[in-house]
């Protein structure tokens, strides 16, 4: 299968200097990169989606990766991230998700970004101008509790997706939010004395 047709590169940028009547002790950057592009499989159902998979995720990577990091300053500027993915109607949701849910896509933004966490995500089906909604947590896997970093970038592109086109999108943030003061999941786990899931934690020697 032949590499994605990309009709359009956007870019999304927003810095906040001030949140709740005081200004950012530092501003907070949000950015997005997405790329428009024909989807592979639209109209059809197609068994394996794999071969087209291979062609698109990796490109899609090397596209979105380096200009999302530039528009954070370097991967150093990253400190939370995510990605998302809309299909036209005329494709299936998991038209969106195969090319996000990959390791040859999320691991070449992992790798820009100096992270080593999961990637929050969304997939959906929309039409022309639907919001491109890109959900991020904390890059490291260390701090993948820290609610500060529970941010949302938020965004459209006026002429997509159309309903044979995919719009697979990046983003990021330079830090947590401004003002934060919600606390951390790992501190509710120790203050309530169990897990994640509500198991009792374990005494270490």
């Amino acid at each position: 299968m032949s590499a994605p047709a990309i009709r359009k590169v956007v870019d999304y940028v927003e810095d906040t200097f001030a949140e709740g009547g005081r200004e950012a002790g530092a501003p907070l950057r949000m950015a997005a990169c997405a790329a428009v592009i024909s989807n592979p499989w639209a109209g059809r159902f197609v068994e394996d989606l794999q071969p087209g998979i291979l062609a698109h995720a990796r490109v899609l990577g090397d596209v979105l990766v380096p200009r999302l990091v530039a528009l954070m300053g370097g991967a150093d500027g990253i400190e939370a991230y995510g990605k998302a993915a809309v299909v036209g109607e005329r494709g299936e949701v998991e038209h969106a998700a195969g090319l996000i849910h990959t390791l040859h896509f999320g691991n070449a933004f992992r790798s820009g970004a100096g992270g080593d966490a999961y990637l929050p995500f969304t997939n959906k089906r929309a039409g022309l101008g639907t919001a491109v909604t890109v959900p991020m947590t904390h890059k490291s896997e260390s701090r993948k509790g820290a609610r500060s970093h529970f941010l949302t970038v938020e965004f459209h592109v006026p002429d997509a997706p159309a309903a044979d086109e995919i719009v697979v999108a990046i983003g990021a943030a330079s830090g947590g939010r401004p003002h934060q003061r919600i606390g951390d999941r790992f501190l509710d786990m120790k203050a309530m004395g169990v897990d994640q899931a509500g198991r009792p934690l374990k005494e270490t020697a």
